[in-house]
C-alpha cells in the first residue's frame, strides 16, 4: 500500500509541476491519468507524458501484485481453520488472521493472554510512585506489525460501536467517553489479542454477548 501510494505522490508531484492537480484517491486518480493521456492537446509534455504513462503501468503491475498476494491470503485464510476461527472476532479479517497465525505459532507457548497482547506491545506501562501504581501508555515493543493491524481493527470496530448493542460496543464506548479514543482504541487492541490467545491457546470460538 505504502509503494503504491509513493507512485500516486510520485506522479502527482510530476503533474503539479504543470499546474495538474490530481486527487490523491486511487480510483480517482487513475481515471484523471487515463483521460490526460487520451487528452492529444498540448496541455502535457512528450516528456511529462511518457513519464507519467511509466509510473502509470508500473502502478498497473503493482496492483496485479497485490490482488494476487490478497487472492493467496483469502484462500489460505478461507482454507485454515485457526483463520476461520479468529475472523469471527470483529475487527479481525483475512490479513489480521493469517499475520498473526504467521507471528504466533503455536499460542500455548504464551503462558496467558496477557504475555501474547504483551508480545505485540498491547499492554501498558506501569509507574510506581510513593507506593502507587499508575497505568501509562502501551508499551510498544514487540511486532509492530500485529499491532498496527490490531490497532486498526479496534478503530474499525468503533467507528460503528456507538450504533450496535453487544458488549464489545458498549464497553469501548464507555471507555472512550471516560479516557478518549486513542486509549479506548489501543485497549481494545489489547483485548482483541487477548480473544485470539483464548481461540487459538484453547481451540475456543468467539461467543459475541
Amino acid at each position: 500500500m505504502q509503494e503504491r501510494t509513493a507512485l500516486i505522490n510520485q506522479a502527482r508531484g510530476l503533474l503539479g509541476e504543470f499546474g495538474i492537480v490530481f486527487p490523491i484517491h486511487v480510483s480517482a486518480f487513475k481515471e484523471g491519468a487515463r483521460k490526460l493521456l487520451a487528452d492529444e492537446s498540448e496541455a502535457l509534455p512528450a516528456l511529462a507524458r511518457h513519464l507519467l504513462l511509466d509510473l502509470c503501468t508500473e502502478l498497473t503491475a503493482l496492483e496485479e501484485r497485490i490482488d494476487a498476494v490478497d487472492g493467496r491470503v483469502r484462500r489460505l485464510a478461507k482454507e485454515d481453520d485457526r483463520c476461520a476461527r479468529l475472523q469471527e472476532i470483529p475487527g479481525i479479517g483475512p490479513v489480521t488472521a493469517t499475520a498473526l497465525i504467521a507471528a504466533v505459532g503455536d499460542a500455548k507457548r504464551y503462558r496467558s493472554a496477557r504475555h501474547m497482547a504483551a508480545s505485540f506491545g498491547l499492554t501498558p506501562h506501569e509507574h510506581s510512585s510513593g507506593g502507587k501504581q499508575k497505568l501509562l501508555g502501551i508499551s510498544k515493543r514487540g511486532d509492530r506489525y500485529i499491532r498496527w493491524l490490531l490497532v486498526q481493527g479496534a478503530r474499525s470496530i468503533m467507528r460503528f460501536a456507538s450504533k450496535r448493542t453487544d458488549a464489545l460496543s458498549r464497553w469501548v464506548c464507555q471507555l472512550a467517553s471516560r479516557r478518549g479514543v486513542n486509549v479506548a482504541a489501543a485497549a481494545l487492541a489489547n483485548k482483541l489479542a487477548r480473544i485470539a490467545w483464548a481461540l487459538l491457546a484453547k481451540s475456543e470460538r468467539f461467543a459475541s454477548a
